[in-house]
């Protein structure tokens, strides 16, 4: 068994009260704490930037998690592990000993491993008479545990943050693509415009994409894209509103001056009153929702979004109050934005073993924060479902068809929380009215 005394260092290595707190922190693991080792050095790979460790240095804690020979991390177990630096060196891909012991220093500094040195600075372990362990000594692993949890929470912001940043550089190269086409259009047609200053504004802001680029510096530059692509489509549209009025008020003189007032014939004329009822209706449904024309595929998951719900179209702190469970998965234990939230339902995500590629289909059909709230949704109810990862996938596909609106799930959790709520029924109804709305669309 492990000792509970604090272990100053071997040789000419002095001690420091920082040290001491490390030591004391990688102790203070909770009762029932296990996790599976392979699974954490996942995390640990995820939250490298956060932990502050190099790559190297997780070669090196990879070599250590295989002196371990349990696959579950537990402090019943004994968290010591004793291999000799020669054994280090070969299972960490043949690292020179120099290198080696920089990394390992590295991975105390960090409070991942400790070190726990005998005597003689020599690692072994000591027996009792029955065969069990008595006192081992070399690296612990008890920092990597007491810290799994802070470890998984830093991994899944991590994850959420490349999601949300890859999310928006495809939103950011379909506005690029939208605003040049759309603008070689317009002057192709010869449409009526200032042309020249915004194809000037469009490659001024192109010029300010950074090389290396983040949430924070692709945010303003994407709204602005946006804001122009607004004001290209809304300039077009009007145009070709102005050519389809005058084009039926002329087909509508043609018909007048060609009409005979004195034709008796009598053969089949609600036939004839249907065809021109179906010529003169032509070119509105064409130009009903321009919106809609394109790639199948985009545009089946755009009007799987607005029917699921629209990107961020309830309030977050409805959210909240339908699903109040969330919130202890959120960075510190709160959630004040939609960035938290959705950092919150990766963690539940792993917590609940749904699948990545179920949760990225989720994201891609029904957009980022729709997909945070039918996580939301499934941790509230997680006593009624058998699998989440299943339910997810079902809620997608039935998303995609348009079968799915987010409005009702969030009806049925305010009124079990709160059945005589006049508030909550009266938002309700406003949900389901807008969800029908949505799904008719």
């Amino acid at each position: 068994m492990e000792s509970e005394y604090v272990t100053t260092p071997f040789g000419r290595r002095p001690m420091s009260l920082g040290m001491l707190l490390k030591q004391r922190r990688g102790e203070a693991i909770e009762a029932g704490t296990r996790r599976n080792k392979w699974k954490l050095f996942r995390s640990v790979c995820e939250a490298r930037a956060g932990l502050g460790v190099s790559d190297r240095a997780l070669t090196v804690l990879d070599a250590l998690l295989t002196f371990f020979p349990d696959d579950e991390l537990s402090r019943e177990k004994g968290l010591v592990v004793f291999p000799s630096n020669m054994q280090l060196c070969l299972r960490a891909r043949g690292m020179a000993a120099a290198t080696l012991r920089r990394h390992l220093a590295g991975l105390v500094e960090a409070g991942l491993i400790s070190r726990k040195d005998s005597p003689n600075g020599k690692r072994y372990i000591r027996r009792n008479r029955e065969g069990g362990v008595d006192e081992a000594y070399g690296f612990s692993l008890a920092p990597l545990l007491a810290r799994a949890t802070e470890i998984e929470t830093v991994a899944a912001r991590i994850a959420a943050d490349r999601q949300m940043l890859r999310a928006m550089k495809e939103r950011l190269t379909i506005c690029r693509r939208d605003i040049a086409k759309l603008v070689s259009a317009a002057i192709e047609e010869a449409v009526p415009g200032d042309w020249e200053h915004v194809s000037s504004m469009f490659h001024a802001l192109l010029q300010r994409i950074p090389r290396t680029a983040t949430l924070e510096s692709l945010q303003p530059i994407l709204e602005e894209l946006e804001t122009i692509r607004l004001a290209v489509v809304k300039t077009l549209e009007s145009r070709e509103k102005t050519r389809m009025t005058s084009t039926n008020e002329s087909r509508i003189e043609r018909h007048i001056q060609n009409s005979n007032p004195e034709s008796t014939s009598e053969s089949e004329p609600g036939l004839e009153t249907g065809q021109e009822a179906e010529r003169d209706q032509e070119p509105r449904t064409g130009s009903r929702e321009p919106g809609i024309a394109g790639k199948d595929g985009e545009g089946s998951r755009a009007i799987a979004r607005a029917n699921a719900g629209g990107s961020k179209s309830f309030p977050l702190a409805t959210v909240l109050q339908a699903c109040p469970d969330i919130v202890d998965y959120g960075p510190g234990g709160a959630i004040a934005s939609w960035r938290d939230l959705m950092t919150a339902a990766a963690v539940v995500r792993s917590m609940l073993a749904v699948g990545s590629s179920a949760y990225e289909e989720a994201a891609l059909v029904m957009g980022l924060e729709n997909t945070a709230i039918v996580m939301a949704c499934i941790l509230q109810r997680g006593g009624h479902i058998n699998s989440a990862g299943g339910y997810l996938r079902d809620l997608t596909r039935r998303a995609e068809r348009g079968e799915f609106v987010i409005g009702p799930m969030l009806t049925a959790l305010l009124r079990a929380r709160d059945p005589l709520s006049h508030q909550a029924g009266a938002s309700a109804r406003r949900w389901e009215q807008s969800g029908a709305q949505a799904a008719s669309r």
